[in-house]
């Protein structure tokens, strides 16, 4: 795996653009999750700046996102003071996971809205049951999705934690 000085710049601005893009995310959340995923070792925030030639408070906003999001590790390393950021071995079950989550309280929210606009007319009434239908389809599918990519995951790493 590449180190912090020799991760490939194009790659990385691909990353920012696509990923940040499709995400939703600020261009700075993809090239940092780029950096995190083909760096070998922990990074600290300090190095996260060089790394992308950003501010401080650029890369705690964006570390904070990727925690978040569920592909970055926050963690002290033992015997150092600062908290290092890493990529996630089971990233993709964290993004899934974190996907699951958005989605279960868009649902909690669809149950409520459905409940709350009882008293309006057909065609209101209609949109808050089919924003329930939806949430509730969403969620059942990506429930199966964790479920069979966290099984897979776990026969590609016998030991791992997910």
């Amino acid at each position: 795996m590449p180190a912090e000085n020799d991760v490939d710049g194009p790659l990385i601005e691909d990353f920012g653009r696509h990923i940040g893009a499709v995400m939703g995310w600020p261009r700075m959340a993809g090239r940092a999750a780029g950096v995190l995923m083909l760096n070998e070792e922990p990074m600290t925030s300090a190095q996260l700046q060089r790394a992308l030639d950003a501010s401080k408070g650029s890369v705690s906003e964006t570390t904070r996102l990727l925690v978040d999001g569920g592909t970055v590790a926050r963690f002290k390393q033992p015997g150092t003071r600062h908290f290092v950021f890493q990529w996630r071995e089971d990233a993709w079950v964290g993004c899934l996971r974190h996907q699951l989550d958005q989605t279960m309280r868009l649902l909690a929210l669809a149950e409520d809205a459905r409940t709350r606009t009882e008293h309006l007319p057909a065609p209101q009434r209609a949109r808050a049951r089919e924003m329930l239908e939806y949430y509730r389809f969403m969620a059942r599918r990506l429930e199966m999705l964790l479920d069979e990519y966290t099984a897979g995951w776990r026969e590609r790493h016998p030991g791992g934690e997910s």
